[in-house]
């Protein structure tokens, strides 16, 4: 992560915050308040000692089996940051059939670790082997072997600097504005459960844990970890016959910018800014983010691969803005999932916890953070590779998991998106990015910068040609430009309901 301030830079990387209790089962284990430092094989996760509980004391444990619902339903916390209205209600009462299958599916993709970090923070880690990580589940990947590391990374192409010049809907922009994230860079702590000076081991990843509390939140546990299928673009909306038919109809909306969908690209890159925009609602989310996609969008076989940062009280528990990843294969229909909730996404990085907050965020006309992020296609394997910062390898999206993407990418976007659940009928205060609109500029509104896409030849380009797209400008804008500095950039956002968005 670097920060783009008056006088400095430097990178920063991203912080884990989310409160999570792990539930055990109820019927063979009982719940600790607290989670034991070292787990041997299959062991069960509790602080308390495991128990095996004799013919004898079913009827203790029919008792516990009818309170722990109402236990759940006291102890969930609900989302920071939102009020009250928007809170969700978890006095209901919760099943012991809904329950049961609930912990099942808890039990296939919190794998059991070889060693357990309590972070300062709250959030769990598992460091989980590398090759008993939820990935390999998938019916595609039972024989695969994990890729350690790409035949090569993307090639930079040599180009001569340009005049700064208008792209897309943007006006010229005086260089010196973003030049001023180009000083040297200094390292700090990037993950908070890094803090106590505990690693996972060589040879493990680090998983964040999910709970009960974390499903709950879902609509239902089929929902748990995906979005929603993309709807049609409006077809009043004036749009360019090419463009992506981004969601509209089920309340997402989106300012992006994205590539013509006949070119044939292999990867793409970008420096996004990071914030902490306001959620008004816990269903909502808002993201920023990198689109890598083929098939149709009218169909059923989107292939999608994203990643980026986000906000997602329904998902984690809080408002925090952080690192996630997906993919689908069938237009977010079935398939695929955010981070490691489904098997899919092979980790290989032992220091990086997808899902983790990130950490220090920007601010209004203070210092600004972001992120680099940079997918590619693997030109000899063919898996779709995800580095952060510079250099550092986070894991990859094997070839088996796609139709259209195991050949190449037909469009790449950029930008943000949230959803709009029009919460008693009207346009909800959810920010996209600053929650500023686009033409406040640096240090005010959200940007992407350094837009760069990978050819056939492995090669990294600045993105030419790009156009822009926002549903209704009146909530989310977007205004894209050109400089040596930043190369092909735009602010983009806003604030969402306001007197001209209803």
């Amino acid at each position: 992560m670097w920060v783009a301030g008056s006088r400095n830079r430097m990178a920063v990387r991203f912080s884990v915050n989310n409160n999570n209790d792990d539930p055990s089962c109820c019927s063979s284990r009982k719940r600790g308040g607290f989670i034991s430092g070292l787990q041997q094989g299959g062991g069960e996760r509790s602080g308390l000692p495991l128990t095996s509980c004799p013919a004898t004391t079913s009827s203790l444990h029919h008792l516990l089996l009818l309170l722990l619902p109402l236990y759940l339903a006291l102890a969930t916390p609900t989302a920071a940051g939102l009020t009250n209205s928007s809170s969700p209600d978890y006095s209901r009462q919760v099943s012991s059939l809904r329950l049961h299958r609930i912990h099942r599916h808890l039990n296939r993709i919190n794998k059991p670790p070889l060693l357990t970090i309590q972070s300062p923070d709250g959030d769990i880690i598992d460091c989980v082997h590398k090759k008993k990580q939820p990935a390999l589940d998938h019916p595609l990947l039972r024989n695969h072997r994990i890729q350690r590391a790409p035949s090569q990374m993307p090639k930079v192409k040599k180009v001569a600097p340009e005049k700064e010049q208008k792209a897309g809907d943007g006006k010229t922009e005086a260089a010196a504005e973003e030049n001023k994230s180009s000083l040297p860079a200094v390292e700090v702590e990037w993950q908070m459960w890094h803090r106590n000076g505990t690693r996972c081991p060589k040879g493990t990843v680090p998983v964040r844990r999910s709970s009960v509390d974390d499903v709950l939140r879902a609509k239902s546990l089929f929902d748990f970890g995906k979005k929603q299928r993309r709807s049609r673009f409006p077809v009043h909306l004036s749009r360019r016959p090419d463009a992506p038919d981004v969601v509209s109809g089920n309340g997402h909306e989106h300012a992006i910018a994205y590539t013509g969908a006949s070119t044939e690209v292999y990867g793409a890159k970008a420096t996004i800014n990071v914030w902490d925009p306001s959620i008004q609602v816990v269903n909502e989310f808002s993201l920023s983010q990198i689109w890598v996609l083929s098939g149709s969008f009218d169909g059923s076989d989107l292939n999608s691969i994203e990643a980026g940062w986000q906000v997602s009280p329904e998902l984690y528990g809080d408002s925090r803005p952080r690192l996630f990843t997906y993919w689908t294969s069938d237009s977010y229909q079935a398939t695929g999932c955010y981070n490691l909730l489904c098997s899919g996404f092979v980790q290989t990085n032992s220091r990086i916890a997808i899902g983790a907050a990130i950490s220090p965020v920007s601010s209004f006309t203070g210092s600004q953070y972001d992120i680099t992020i940079l997918i590619w296609k693997d030109p000899k394997l063919g898996n779709w590779w995800m580095s952060f910062g510079d250099t550092t390898l986070v894991g990859y999206w094997p070839a088996e998991l796609f139709t259209h993407l195991a050949q190449h990418a037909t469009m790449v976007e950029w930008g943000g998106e949230v959803v709009n659940s029009r919460a008693n009928g009207q346009h909800t205060s959810t920010q996209m990015g600053s929650g500023r609109f686009a033409t406040d500029g640096f240090g005010k509104a959200s940007y992407f910068r350094n837009l760069e896409i990978v050819d056939s030849d492995n090669s990294l380009s600045s993105a030419q040609d790009i156009y822009t797209l926002a549903e209704n400008t009146n909530c989310y804008d977007i205004k894209s430009s050109y400089s040596n500095e930043w190369g092909t950039h735009f602010y983009y956002g806003g604030p969402g309901r306001n007197p001209a968005c209803q």
